[in-house]
C-alpha cells in the first residue's frame, strides 16, 4: 500500500502574452513556473490545475509554446480542468499548439471525456469543464466512486446556505459539495485561498499564486486521512 500520495492543487494562474492584463509583468508564464516549481520542490505525484490557467483563448503560439516545454519538462502528471477564462470553445488554446499532445497532461474535455484514472495509485481524478463562456453547474451529476482516491475539480463560485449570490454564474452549494463524496475537491474560481463547505467532504480553493503567493499541498495518507497545507511559491 503506498503510504503517501501528494497532490498540489493551484487555480487562476492567468497567463498572459500582454503585460498591461496579465497579473506578472513581461514574463505571462511565472504563473505556471512557480506552480510547477512547487511541484517538483515537493516531489508530488499529481498536479492539479483548476481553471483559468490561461487569461484568455486568445494567446499567440510563441506564449503557448512556452507553456508546452515547461509541461514537458514538469515530468509528472497534470490535470487540466478549463475555466470560464479559457474554456473548450472549437479555438480553444487547448486545442492548439500540442498541449493536449503532452503525454503526461490531461485536459478534462479534450484528452478525457470527464474523468482521468490512475491505476498506479487507484486515484481518480473528475471534473466537468467549462465548455464555452455562459452559465454552467460545476458540480452537476456526481460521479460515482469508482476507485480508491476519489478527487473532483470544480471552477465556479461557492455560495453558503442562505445567502444571495453576489456571482450568479458557475454557483456550487453546500448540498452539491457533499454529494461529490469527494476525498478532496479542489476548486478554482477564486483568488483567495479558502476551506467552503460545512460538511465532511474536504473543499478548498487554491487562490492563484500572484495574490494567494501559495500552493495547496494535499497528502492522501495510506490510513484514509487528507491533510492540506498551504505552501508558498517560490518568486525567485
Amino acid at each position: 500500500m503506498t503510504a503517501e500520495i501528494v497532490l498540489v492543487h493551484s487555480s487562476d494562474l492567468h497567463v498572459d502574452n500582454d503585460p498591461t492584463q496579465g497579473p506578472y509583468g513581461a514574463d505571462g508564464t511565472t504563473g505556471l513556473r512557480v506552480v510547477l516549481n512547487a511541484a517538483r520542490d515537493v516531489n508530488a505525484d499529481y498536479v492539479l490545475l483548476v481553471g483559468d490557467i490561461f487569461d484568455s483563448n486568445r494567446q499567440p503560439p510563441a506564449i503557448v509554446d512556452r507553456c508546452v516545454s515547461m509541461l514537458y519538462e514538469a515530468a509528472r502528471p497534470v490535470i487540466v480542468l478549463p475555466g470560464n477564462h479559457d474554456p473548450l470553445t472549437d479555438d480553444s488554446v487547448w486545442r492548439r499548439g500540442g498541449l493536449d499532445a503532452i503525454p503526461h497532461v490531461h485536459i478534462i474535455g479534450l484528452t478525457h471525456a470527464s474523468a482521468v484514472h490512475f491505476p498506479d495509485h487507484d486515484l481518480e481524478v473528475w471534473g466537468h469543464p467549462h465548455t464555452d463562456y455562459s452559465n454552467m453547474v460545476p458540480l452537476r451529476t456526481p460521479r460515482p466512486r469508482t476507485a480508491r482516491w476519489h478527487i473532483t475539480l470544480a471552477h465556479g463560485h461557492y455560495e453558503d446556505d442562505g445567502v444571495e449570490p453576489l456571482r450568479p454564474s458557475w454557483l456550487i452549494s453546500n448540498a452539491e459539495i457533499e454529494a461529490t463524496r469527494a476525498d478532496y475537491l479542489a476548486l478554482g474560481h477564486w483568488n483567495r485561498a479558502a476551506k467552503v463547505g460545512q460538511g465532511e467532504v474536504p473543499a478548498y480553493y487554491s487562490g492563484s499564486p500572484d495574490l494567494a503567493k501559495t500552493v495547496n499541498v494535499v497528502r492522501l495518507r495510506g490510513n484514509g486521512t487528507v491533510e492540506v497545507e498551504r505552501r508558498p511559491v517560490d518568486w525567485t
